[in-house]
């Protein structure tokens, strides 16, 4: 099943276009989590693990991100393993690394994402040179979400510059995947953030196919109002990813599973404008 395939019927298996970011920060733990389980290490299982189960009716995806699982140290792979068989197969497994580097490097980046975690799709940094996408070309069932015109302020600082007579690099970024895309096989993808709905705009006119992975909602302060307008004519599928205002939803109540499920829940239905696009 090829990648777009695998998406869709995600989102019509889950009525949803939520992805749940999981960024487990073991000072950030419910309380409670922490008293039933004694081992730090196993917190961390059990808290992706509880977060998967509270979640996976409402959200088509799971991004765990890779940095709070190196920062683990040995223990912080085996943990991420552990938690990409939690992931159901009818659910799409971004595996959030952010990484750019050329040649063999990408190649064993690749081989870590796609061939050991068996992740659906990672997320990668051009800055390098298009170049570095290269090595992960070729599967048509894996996808790559390309940062393009990121959530975060710094954003301003490159991508949101003008170049080569465009309005942003980003929208030149989004122009060359676009060409790319012409000979991959590999989906490629765009992240873009909430928080930067008019800058992404012509980022996405120039890339219209790209499915968009749309990070910001919620704590980094973009809305769903905004994502939906900003889309609304997009031809590639949507998916909308939060990742600590729903995680840690309930961290101070006994019942924080039930309040995970439920912050799910509520943006599961604020987000079925888009999900609408793509469910019959």
């Amino acid at each position: 099943m090829n990648f777009t395939d695998k998406l869709k019927k995600a989102i019509e298996s889950s009525g949803s276009v939520l992805s749940v970011g999981l960024d487990p920060d073991p000072a950030r733990l419910p309380l409670s989590l922490k008293e039933q389980v004694s081992d730090p290490n196993g917190q961390v299982v059990e808290f992706c693990r509880r977060v998967i189960n509270a979640t996976k009716q409402h959200a088509c995806a799971f991004k765990p991100n890779m940095a709070f699982f190196e920062a683990m140290g040995d223990a912080g792979w085996q943990i991420l393993e552990e938690v990409s068989d939690m992931i159901p197969s009818n659910r799409i497994f971004i595996a959030d690394a952010k990484r750019g580097d050329i040649g063999n490097t990408a190649g064993k980046y690749r081989e870590a994402f796609f061939d050991r975690l068996n992740a659906d799709a990672v997320t990668l940094n051009p800055l390098m040179g298009l170049d570095t996408l290269e090595p992960y070309f070729g599967d048509a069932s894996k996808a790559l979400f390309i940062l393009t015109m990121t959530s975060n302020t710094g954003a301003a600082d490159f991508l949101q510059r003008r170049f080569e007579g465009r309005l942003s690099l980003g929208e030149y970024i989004a122009e060359l995947l676009s060409k790319k895309q012409e000979r991959s096989e590999t989906h490629l993808g765009m992240v873009v953030g909430a928080t930067q709905p008019e800058a992404f705009e012509p980022v996405i006119k120039a890339h219209s196919k790209a499915h968009l992975l749309i990070p910001g909602i919620g704590t980094q302060g973009g809305t769903v109002e905004s994502v939906v307008k900003a889309t609304a004519d997009h031809k590639g599928m949507v998916v909308v990813n939060a990742s600590r205002s729903v995680i840690y939803a309930g961290s101070g109540s006994p019942e924080w599973e039930q309040e995970v499920s439920l912050r799910a829940e509520q943006l599961k239905e604020k987000l079925k404008p888009i999900t609408e696009r793509y469910v019959a």
